[in-house]
């Protein structure tokens, strides 16, 4: 259940949100939805793969864990990486369209009263006491735009990507040990090769779109995979290395 409702600086003057990143407000995910617009900033820390939703559209991913309900970047103070996906920023709040009197749409800030990390006395404020924005909600205006326009996006870059052959279904399968390994199914991601293949004129379509820059960035992204694997490595010897008996 949710209690969303349009933000104001009237009625949630003195609301506080809970900012840091915990099991607890629902951050242990092995894979969260990304967007487009972030994938720069997403390709240092992650591998992109992509996944078809329930209707049959491709939706981008960031693999961050192997196991369910497992982050490897999720660790006892807080996010470990350098950039924590802009989904798991925005807590409880979302954007959506409003209609002005003049008819028009515009989208708007609003917030789930009853996401538990929105708070009247823990956490960073939204607006300052003379009504203004705080910086924090500066920060997440930032993101819920990078959402908003990048989910105008993606359709069209799927379609780009598929018009170029650039799709490919992909197996992941990755093997720790000789009794600890792992197969991540139904993904897809870059064809690397068929990237590199790519003629002059579709290089062409790809680039005028912007969608060029993006398919490079994917395909670089999946160097990451290594990345995981060590951190559940590391997280391995660390629960063996607990002693019997120790929560």
């Amino acid at each position: 259940m949710t209690n969303r409702v349009a933000l104001n600086n009237v009625d949630h003057a003195d609301i506080r949100v809970i900012a840091r990143n915990a099991a607890q407000y629902g951050d242990s995910v092995n894979q969260v939805i990304i967007f487009p617009t972030e994938f720069e900033e997403i390709q240092r820390d992650y591998p992109i793969f992509f996944h078809r939703d329930t209707n049959g559209a491709l939706q981008p991913i960031a693999l961050l864990g192997l196991d369910r309900d497992e982050n490897l970047f999720l660790g006892e103070d807080g996010w470990q990486g350098r950039y924590v996906p802009a989904a798991l920023q925005c807590g409880p709040f979302t954007i959506a369209l409003a209609e002005r009197d003049s008819g028009r749409q515009e989208p708007m800030i609003h917030i789930d009263l009853d996401n538990p990390r929105v708070s009247g006395s823990e956490g960073l404020p939204l607006f300052l006491p003379h009504g203004g924005n705080t910086p924090y909600l500066e920060h997440i205006t930032r993101v819920l735009r990078a959402i908003y326009a990048g989910l105008d996006v993606t359709e069209p870059m799927f379609a780009a990507f598929e018009e170029a052959g650039l799709i490919q279904p992909i197996s992941v399968e990755i093997e720790l040990s000789d009794v600890r390994k792992y197969v991540l199914p139904d993904l897809f991601a870059i064809n690397g090769s068929a990237l590199a293949r790519l003629d002059g004129a579709r290089l062409e379509r790809l680039h005028e779109a912007g969608f060029l820059a993006l398919a490079f960035l994917a395909a670089a992204s999946l160097g990451n995979v290594s990345r995981l694997i060590d951190l559940k490595n590391a997280k391995l010897r660390a629960e063996q290395s607990v002693p019997a008996g120790v929560a």
